[in-house]
């Protein structure tokens, strides 16, 4: 049986398309899961081909994003990293690529015509005010 490390300190993975992004979210919300699993719940909201499915769980596997188990004849996949540390890695490239690292820049680029209510600007101030001191 396989071990998983989802520690959030691992050295950053190769990025995931759109629709491995796709096949991880559907991992982190079933925790453990089979290809005819993660198939059945994405043909669910799309078409696409069960091969598919399979051959973005091996890249996804080649890429460290994943680890899996044999159970009888099923391989039983597993995210090597928590939701949280992913989103950190997936967002800080992001914003070192669109935005040359400007955080400052992916706000401004959320907020240009979009409106927020106060709730989520108080929610905005406090995060922001919380990351500031975490400088000092």
């Amino acid at each position: 049986m396989l071990t998983y490390d989802c520690r959030p300190n691992m050295k950053d993975l190769a990025p995931l398309s759109e629709a491995q992004l796709e096949v991880i979210h559907v991992v982190w919300e079933k925790g453990e899961c089979t290809l005819g699993e993660i198939w059945a719940d994405i043909s669910g909201r799309k078409n696409v081909a069960r091969n598919t499915i399979q051959t973005l769980l091996s890249r996804m596997v080649d890429k460290g994003w994943l680890d899996y188990r044999q159970v009888g004849n099923a391989f039983v996949y597993r995210a090597t990293r928590e939701r949280t540390a992913a989103y950190k890695q997936i967002t800080k490239k992001f914003v070192e690529v669109a935005f040359q690292g400007s955080k400052e820049g992916l706000i401004l680029s959320l907020l240009d015509g979009s409106t927020i209510d106060e709730n989520e600007a108080n929610r905005l101030r406090k995060l922001i005010d919380e990351a500031v001191a975490r400088n000092q």
